[in-house]
């Protein structure tokens, strides 16, 4: 494994404006350590399609899908699939992360951003959670009516979705990368601490640690052999999800210096671009 710390200069700056904005507004870059609020104020684009992908709780278990521009059969785009955090709670749904989502598609990317059952929800929590992540996963790779490259697309999620993509690429080898951005690893670790996301974990578990150990082993990245080409992007300032959740078998950990929690879901900040940068080494544009 290797850890990188990035620099502000290391990266070129990649994206300033978004295409097809409300107002065709433009994100200022903005300073690190940005607050979520920060973020739901932002514009975003609406998406190409809404698709549903279960049959249980369709008005949950859907996806947003963001086609570039310029996309054809012949040329299809490369995808990412997104899924967002949250501390796995209803009250934290898709809708925080559409500037996220907006900002990948104007960059050329297909965006397949997953809504799923999340604590509170009928059949939410685990395991019901990571059913509908593995079900929204198969569903935009096995569609043919998008031109979208089903065999060249990157999982990636945010904090708790981050947990989940990482679980998901355990169980798709046929991602091109598995990337976690401010990733919870270790949900065995997470649960015992004290912060306002760590005292949800058991919640969302349905038991705490030591009461179901073969639950938490199933859903525990880092009691897992991760899919060989993962990632881990990691904020040193973040304060909900602490740098020691880097320790896994990852591939390569990046250590953004002077970025909070949200930074990776602001598409004004440092941290953002560096995520492109990464997405463009793994799904070239």
């Amino acid at each position: 494994m290797r850890r990188q710390q990035l620099q502000h200069s290391c990266i070129p700056f990649l994206l300033l404006a978004w295409v097809g904005l409300v107002d065709a507004q433009e994100v200022a870059q903005v300073a690190s350590d940005v607050s979520f609020d920060s973020v739901i104020a932002l514009p975003s684009s609406p998406p190409t399609a809404k698709l549903v992908y279960g049959e249980e709780q369709p008005q949950l278990q859907y996806g947003l899908l963001w086609l570039p521009d310029n996309v054809s059969e012949e040329a299809p785009a490369p995808l990412v699939i997104f899924i967002h955090g949250g501390c796995w709670l209803n009250e934290y749904t898709i809708e925080h992360s559409l500037p996220l989502t907006s900002a990948l598609a104007a960059a050329g990317y297909a965006v397949w951003s997953l809504e799923y059952r999340r604590t509170g929800d009928p059949g939410g929590g685990w395991p019901g959670t990571f059913a509908d992540i593995l079900a929204g996963i198969k569903y935009i790779t096995e569609a043919s009516d998008y031109p979208i490259a089903r065999d060249h697309f990157v999982l990636t999620g945010h904090s708790a979705g981050g947990h989940l993509a990482l679980l998901a690429g355990t169980q798709t080898p046929t991602a091109t990368a598995v990337i976690g951005l401010a990733a919870i690893t270790d949900i065995a670790a997470y649960a015992r601490g004290s912060n306002s996301c760590e005292a949800v974990t058991s919640a969302f578990m349905g038991a705490e640690p030591d009461a179901a150990p073969a639950s938490f082993r199933a859903a525990n990245p880092a009691a897992l052999t991760l899919h060989p080409n993962t990632l881990l992007m990691q904020g040193d300032r973040d304060v909900i999800v602490p740098l020691a959740q880097t320790l896994t078998s990852a591939r390569d950990v990046y250590r953004q210096a002077g970025a909070g929690h949200f930074d990776w879901v602001h598409p004004g900040t440092v941290a953002f671009r560096h995520l492109l940068a990464v997405l463009q080494e793994q799904l070239p544009l």
